[in-house]
């Protein structure tokens, strides 16, 4: 796979047909979703859940969110989703790339970026990343790089 970072966390994607829109193509929505279900998978394998942001009072909320489409899907697509964590974004936040590729052609479809900010639930005002968030997420942070 010709990936935009090395060693991705990944998810092995088809589109359905509920996933599918009247251009029979897969919606754009659903790439939305497909990036939240691997950005929380790629948490839980790196040691964070939902019940820890809870306890913590503490959750990584998307700031500014941007998808580049670059070629439809359609039903039956063998897809597989990368992520990434990347540094550089100060002390309130990280930033967490997405890249799809669809196997067959080995075509990049999608390209995404969300930038993430520390929230505090209760009150959703940023604070600093705790302790255990940085513990957490450091082994996975990448340093950014240009990609095409």
């Amino acid at each position: 796979m010709n990936w935009d970072y090395p060693s991705p966390f990944t998810l092995q994607i088809s589109p359905a047909m509920d996933d599918i829109d009247g251009l029979n193509h897969t919606n754009n929505a659903v790439y939305v979703k497909w990036c939240e279900s691997a950005g929380w998978a790629h948490s839980r394998q790196l040691g964070m859940t939902v019940e820890d942001y809870r306890r913590l009072d503490r959750a990584m909320a998307i700031r500014k969110g941007e998808y580049d489409y670059i070629q439809p899907t359609s039903l039956g697509d063998a897809l597989i989703l990368g992520t990434w964590l990347v540094a550089g974004h100060g002390r309130l936040g990280m930033t967490r790339v997405f890249q799809m590729i669809r196997a067959s052609d080995q075509t990049t479809v999608l390209r995404a970026k969300w930038d993430l900010v520390c929230i505090e639930i209760s009150t959703g005002k940023p604070k600093r990343l705790p302790d255990e968030f940085r513990q957490c997420y450091e082994s996975a942070v990448i340093r950014p790089i240009s990609v095409t």
